[in-house]
């Protein structure tokens, strides 16, 4: 039996008229908001997905509070008669420059469709925004120049969903976690490979970098990790049973063999998760990064959103037992790390989809810091 702790939750999108899925959060840490991001569609199916909304949130870190906009769409994150899919923002710190990933699928394609047929459907693009999130410009359609020729090597693919990172290297590079059902044969059914888009010119060129080679990989993140001294990028990748996570030491470019994370389960279809690495707590806060892992914790459906806590991310087998932070029906879901709150103990968010009766009712927001999850980190401190 999991620890269940009781979060205030802020409900940002309500099932309606409307449907919400596909939460995506960023943090804007030099004015202190965030910015929500969801697919609204006309009902809960993938395919009568429509657009993307966007909900601004004020943090008040002395009070551990946000306060929230009503939510807007964005009215150019689209392509003409393509429905717009999986939100995946990344904030460049250099230009000051919000990227707004999506994918753009052609009328009513399923991806089941497109992977059934070996036929493409789908295209990678983003909006930005240089005035936080107040206004974006139009879509750019970047399947072209990024991925060019390997188009046809693809049934179809995705980016994330949830948050891209950018790294600490030398040239700041930005990645956007992707997917793809690769074609290997005319008989052979396309099977899915984790991997991402990595830009190291502040997003004016796009390159692919190769996938995790082992292993079945869908809906995936990414985050830069430090370990004495040393930089890592790590991919955690939803499959079938369990989780699988993958390290890459050159930015993304080539990610060595993947690792299940047999203590990380899936429900039986699988489920999206989120990453989110943060400086380890205490005076040695630059040395070593920890990991915060958000997801269903019941291996038989969607339920029982839990927080997950690695303080050692390279090795597959030190995730620690969840904390749930919402009982109940649960789904996809995206980490934020806020910094340190007001009394110096590492803060989050998370933004997810959850429910009483079905885990698609709403998509919540909540706050959290690593003592409140896991006090005895800081017993005698």
């Amino acid at each position: 039996m999991h620890s269940v702790l009781h979060l205030q939750q802020q409900p940002l999108f309500r099932k309606g008229e409307k449907a919400y899925r596909i939460p995506a959060l960023l943090y804007l840490s030099q004015s202190s908001e965030f910015l929500a991001f969801a697919e609204e569609r006309a009902d809960l199916v993938d395919e009568h997905a429509e657009r993307l909304v966007v909900s601004r949130g004020r943090f008040d870190n002395d009070r551990f509070f946000a306060e929230w906009d009503s939510p807007e769409r964005i009215a150019s994150a689209r392509l003409p008669d393509h429905r717009s899919m999986n939100p995946c923002p990344i904030y460049d710190r250099k230009t000051q420059t919000i990227f707004l990933f999506f994918i753009a699928v052609k009328g009513t394609t399923s991806e089941a469709q497109q992977i059934n047929a070996k036929r493409n459907a789908t295209r990678l693009c983003y909006v930005t925004s240089m005035d936080m999130g107040k206004t974006w410009s139009s879509a750019m359609d970047l399947t072209e120049p990024a991925v060019g020729q390997t188009y046809s090597k693809w049934a179809t693919f995705a980016i994330g969903p949830g948050h891209g990172v950018q790294l600490q290297n030398s040239t700041e590079s930005l990645v956007v976690p992707a997917y793809a059902y690769w074609i290997h044969s005319a008989t052979e059914r396309p099977k899915p490979k984790a991997f991402c888009f990595i830009s190291h010119d502040h997003g004016k060129t796009w390159s692919i970098g190769h996938c995790i080679p082992n292993e079945y990989a869908v809906e995936c993140q990414m985050a830069s990790i430090e370990v004495d001294g040393k930089q890592f990028l790590y991919c955690n990748a939803r499959s079938l049973g369990s989780r699988v996570q993958a390290v890459s030491h050159d930015g993304g470019g080539k990610f060595e063999k993947g690792h299940r994370a047999s203590n990380l389960v899936e429900p039986p279809h699988g489920c999206q998760g989120s990453i989110v690495g943060f400086p380890e707590p205490g005076p040695s806060q630059a040395a070593k990064t920890w990991m915060l892992f958000s997801h269903p914790t019941d291996e038989n459906k969607r339920r029982d959103l839990g927080i997950y806590l690695n303080q050692s991310p390279r090795d597959h087998t030190s995730w620690t037992a969840p904390i749930i932070i919402h009982h109940g029906p649960c789904a996809y879901s995206d980490l934020q790390y806020l910094g340190l709150n007001s009394e110096g103990y590492p803060a989050f968010a998370c933004l997810f989809e959850c429910g009483k009766q079905l885990e698609y009712e709403e998509i919540a927001f909540v706050l959290f810091t690593l003592k409140l999850l896991f006090p005895a980190l800081f017993v005698g401190q």
